[in-house]
Formats: C-alpha cells, sequence, structure tokens
C-alpha cells in the first residue's frame, strides 16, 4: 500500500473534487491540499463542510503559476481532476478545451517532474473519461476495457485523450510515476448545473420542457460520484505505477429512460398530481453524438477490491431531493439540449 500524507486535488472545489476531498476527510489521515481556479464549475462552497489544509487558486493554464506553486510546496501524490468537461461547450469552444485539458496537463506534469526529483515515492494520478474510446452500437454487448482503442468523437473527448497521452509519455519518456483511470458518466449532490441530471432536475422545478437530444436512446454507464471518490482513492493506494483502470458504475441506461425515473422521483417527492413525463420535449440531436458508453471494471475488482456500492435507485432518489432542498436558487446557466 502506498504511504500518503500530503496529497494535492486539482479542481478541488468542482464536483468530482469536493466529493473526493470529503471522501478522504472521512475514511483517510491524509492533509488534503486543494488547486483550483475557482472558474464557473469550480466553488468553494462546495468545501464548506471539508478539512482543506490549504487551498491555492491557481489556473493550471498558467505556467509560471503552477511552477512556483509547486517549487514551494512537497506533496506525495496529485490527483489531477481539473479540467474543462462539457461536451457542448467543447463543440462551441475547442480552442479553450486544449488550453485547460491538454497545455494545463502538460504543465502539471512538467512540475511534477520537480516533485519527483524532490520525493522518489511521489506519484501522478491522471482523472480521465470513458469518452476517450469513443462509442459503442447500441445494439452490442461489447462495454470499454483498458486495452480498448482509442477513439474520441467531441473536442473534449480528443482533449482528454490528448491528455492521457501526454500522461504515458512522460511516464516512458521521463521515468514519471502515473497512474490514469477512465470512468464512465459521473452523478450526486454538488454537480453545476450544466450536465444532463441537474439539468432535467431544474427544469422539473421550473415547470419547463425538457429537451432530451435526438430520440434519448443514447445510453450512458452511471457512476455514483462518492462511489468514484472511494474508486480513486483505492487506485491511488494500491495500483502499480504506469497501470490503467476503468471505473464504471455497472448503470447502463438509455437517456430517454434516466429522464423518464428523474419525473417519477420528482413526482413521488413533490406529491405532483400529474406525470411529469410530459415535460419530455425531443430536440435536434448533438453534433457528433455518441451512441452508447458501457465500461468494464473488473479489473478493479479482480485486482484491486473495489466495486461500487451505491444503488442507482437510491442514488438518484438522494440526488434529486437533494437539488429539490436547496434554497438558493441555481442561476439560469442551461441550454436546450444539454
Amino acid at each position: 500500500m502506498r504511504k500518503i500524507k500530503n496529497v494535492l486535488v486539482t479542481g478541488g472545489a468542482g464536483f468530482i473534487g469536493s466529493h473526493l476531498v470529503k471522501e478522504i476527510n472521512s475514511s483517510r489521515d491524509w492533509k488534503v491540499h486543494v488547486l483550483d481556479a475557482l472558474t464557473y464549475a469550480g466553488n468553494k462552497e462546495n468545501l464548506k463542510d471539508a478539512k482543506v489544509q490549504s487551498f491555492s487558486m491557481i489556473d493550471i493554464r498558467d505556467r509560471g503559476a503552477v511552477s512556483r506553486f509547486f517549487e514551494e510546496k512537497t506533496f506525495d501524490a496529485v490527483v489531477h481532476l481539473a479540467a474543462e468537461s462539457h461536451v457542448d461547450r467543447s463543440i462551441n469552444n475547442p480552442l479553450e478545451f486544449v488550453e485547460t485539458n491538454v497545455n494545463g496537463t502538460v504543465n502539471l506534469l512538467e512540475a511534477a517532474l520537480e516533485q519527483y526529483k524532490k520525493n522518489p515515492e511521489f506519484v501522478f494520478y491522471h482523472i480521465s473519461t470513458d469518452e476517450v474510446f469513443g462509442d459503442l452500437p447500441l445494439n452490442t454487448n461489447r462495454k470499454f476495457n483498458e486495452s480498448t482503442p482509442y477513439d474520441p468523437s467531441s473536442p473534449y473527448s480528443a482533449s482528454k485523450a490528448a491528455s492521457d497521452h501526454f500522461v504515458r509519455a512522460y511516464h516512458k519518456t521521463y521515468g514519471l510515476p502515473v497512474l490514469i483511470s477512465n470512468c464512465s458518466n459521473n452523478y450526486g449532490t454538488h454537480q453545476y448545473p450544466e450536465k444532463l441530471i441537474p439539468v432535467v432536475i431544474e427544469k422539473l422545478r421550473n415547470g419547463e420542457k425538457i429537451p432530451l437530444y435526438g430520440s434519448g436512446q443514447n445510453m450512458r454507464d452511471w457512476l455514483h460520484v462518492r462511489d468514484h471518490a472511494k474508486a480513486i482513492i483505492t487506485v491511488l493506494e494500491e495500483a502499480e505505477t504506469g497501470i490503467s483502470y476503468c471505473i464504471g458504475g455497472n448503470n447502463v441506461v438509455s437517456n430517454l429512460e434516466l429522464v423518464k425515473n428523474i419525473c417519477n422521483i420528482y413526482d413521488l417527492l413533490t406529491n405532483s398530481k400529474k406525470s411529469s413525463e410530459d415535460l419530455i420535449s425531443f430536440v435536434e440531436d448533438r453534433k457528433g453524438h455518441d451512441m452508447k458508453y458501457a465500461v468494464d471494471a473488473t479489473n478493479m475488482k479482480v485486482e484491486l477490491g473495489w466495486t461500487p456500492k451505491i444503488s442507482f435507485d437510491l442514488g438518484l432518489k438522494e440526488t434529486v431531493q437533494w437539488y429539490l432542498e436547496q434554497n438558493r436558487e441555481i442561476k439560469n446557466v442551461l441550454e436546450d439540449g444539454k
């Protein structure tokens, strides 16, 4: 087991990052440091119940700032979660994704090499996505695994694929100890309201039409964010460097089925007298829309002993309830089809 005392979480004020910080707080005695640029999707409020040793507001695109930060700090591990992650935004502004996901990751890798010189036990853990593998036909039982060739479809997934390749290149070329994991779609509380599940909930709250791309038959594998946080800790402690793992939730459903489930949960929680499914509205499909993602997490189970624990029904109900109980009004950052 890898011994860790000080860990840096980039993007730690974001959705997955903040859950990871809290999971570390509850299960480990590590000192957690957070680096986050606090762009639109990062919010220090996500960390209000967390214990953070230090918080640094730094943009990973700023190589000088990143370098100076690492010169002043020593870590046993970096968990790299800072990224632009929304496909629609990448279609509208691909260069921003290159700057953050590719250039920003390389800036961190350069700084990580200096950390490795100071601490030979140091490890750089890069969190990636199953979207780098492209998509699967709807009628197949095949799933993505660690040997699946890369075939990204969107500027977002292409930028993440490029960053994965750079991480592996720094391992092979410079000997930097690295880990990579590719996860399926995350869901849970505190997610920025541009992704599908919080979009649907917000539309329901406002009694507005729920935009659904195409026919809604596109399928995704849903992973609860707390299960993902536990998986990240497991990989960080147990995995050999140079290895990658696929992390999935074993919950492959169509977007239409997912939205209907959310509508039913919403109606139950609000004692609605009519079906919210009537608000579903099919809109023009997204450009390059992948048909299906499904992740085979067998290696996580067999090699590291991790499996997802939170049932999709309970996790989804908890998520809907959390959004409904929020007293703050979520600003209208939504666009049709997200």
